[in-house]
């Protein structure tokens, strides 16, 4: 454990940087697109319409953490699901794994915390509610249902994209493009979160905890789910536990990538 945080700090404290920008931006956007007295929500009056522009502001959020100095060093998982994920596929060392999962918490709740800061009441107002999951008039088993799917979605094309070595440097791009797509499409069935840490941050100034193992169970089973298909299916060999490995940053993981 010692060993683990003396060499790695760094890259613990970038996925923490990098979640904590996620949120940030995801607060700013939907304050933006939903408070009642912005203009933005005015002028546009389609919620489709607001979706899609959240998405597409997340998913290029998503694309600039990952092409980041940092996102480039730590891998860019900002999920704690990404990262059990690639444990268990024997890419990221036990410890490694466990500090990873830490730091996305901590980061997560931190780019909240600065949003409220910086913005104050309207973070917190209902139309906004500090960007906050939950399940749609489904109910959670339609959410539960929902959160695997696009998890399992999202992992299976990241790992099919990141080792095939004539389109890997894409990575980033194609998960920033499932990401629009999905805020645009599923956010009114599961609040889209696929993310553990990305909806504890939220929850917590929100005060609200409907259906919280929706978000604690399904993307952990999605991502796992995508390593079975991945590993057992497609066959092909798992190279390394970053989305971007075309970069001079170093590397901390068990990797195979090509130099």
């Amino acid at each position: 454990m010692r060993r683990a945080l003396s060499r790695h700090w760094p890259e613990y404290l970038m996925e923490a940087a990098g979640l904590g920008a996620f949120m940030l931006s995801a607060c700013v956007f939907a304050a933006l697109l939903e408070h009642p007295a912005s203009p933005a929500h005015d002028a546009i009056a389609s919620p489709l319409a607001r979706r899609a522009l959240m998405g597409i502001a997340m998913g290029l959020t998503a694309v600039g953490v990952v092409y980041s100095p940092w996102g480039k060093q730590s891998g860019a998982h900002l999920n704690p699901a990404v990262t059990l994920a690639y444990w268990r596929l024997g890419k990221i060392e036990p410890w490694d794994a466990a500090f990873y999962a830490v730091a996305q918490f901590v980061g997560g709740i931190a780019g909240v915390a600065v949003a409220i800061a910086a913005l104050g009441a309207a973070v917190g107002h209902p139309s906004v509610h500090y960007v906050a999951t939950a399940p749609g008039a489904g109910g959670p088993w339609v959410a539960f249902g929902v959160e695997t799917a696009i998890s399992l979605g999202l992992m299976t094309t990241v790992l099919v994209v990141s080792n095939t070595l004539a389109v890997a440097r894409f990575t980033g791009l194609v998960a920033g493009a499932l990401i629009a797509l999905y805020i645009t499409t599923v956010a009114p069935i599961s609040g889209m979160s696929m993310n553990p840490a990305r909806t504890t941050a939220s929850a917590l100034p929100a005060h609200m905890w409907t259906a919280l193992w929706v978000y604690f169970a399904g993307p952990p089973l999605g991502m796992l789910l995508a390593t079975e298909v991945y590993r057992r299916v497609l066959t092909a060999p798992v190279l390394c536990a970053k989305l971007h490995h075309q970069n001079s940053r170093r590397c901390i993981f068990r990797c195979a990538y090509p130099s």
